[in-house]
């Protein structure tokens, strides 16, 4: 059966990074990160290009799906709402894949070192920081980056939904 892997967390917890890693390591996997979906200059969170991303974004995981040249689809994103998950999977027209919703998270501290380490200002670390409380609610398996490479993290992930390395 095939695997759709949620990966989410606050800006600066890591996805990026380790997501560019573990599609690499899953034979028959593509990866899509959700920010792609809407990059712009600048950047517009209006209610118009929220709704286009999401519609983006269901567009290629719906593709995704349904190709058979995939075993594995990986989409990371911020996702600090339980909602944001249900509007995703309510949408997609395959029913055909085990699911396994993960966020990285890491210390407050850390966060803010690494949001401070790619250029956020003080807005920005605040948005993440509120975002990184937002992940303790959500019906996710939490993997902590604190000390953690995204190597470490790929090698939990591959643990958590089963493919051996």
């Amino acid at each position: 059966m095939k695997k759709l892997i949620f990966i989410n967390g606050p800006v600066g917890v890591g996805k990026s990074a380790t997501c560019e890693i573990l599609y690499k390591k899953i034979n028959k996997s593509v990866w899509l990160d959700g920010d792609w979906c809407w990059m712009m200059n600048p950047w517009d969170f209006s209610e118009t290009n929220k709704r286009m991303a999401e519609n983006n974004i269901l567009h290629l995981l719906n593709n995704y799906l349904e190709n058979k040249s995939f075993d594995c689809v990986i989409f990371s994103w911020v996702m600090p709402e339980e909602r944001i998950f249900d509007v995703i999977i309510k949408s997609l027209k395959s029913r055909e894949y085990g699911l396994y919703k993960i966020s990285l998270v890491c210390s407050k501290e850390e966060l803010e070192k690494r949001c401070r380490n790619t250029g956020k200002d003080e807005r920005g670390v605040k948005r993440s920081q509120e975002n990184l409380k937002s992940c303790a609610n959500l019906r996710t398996v939490k993997i902590d980056t604190t000390v953690k490479t995204p190597e470490e993290a790929v090698k939990e992930i591959l643990k958590i939904v089963n493919i051996e390395r």
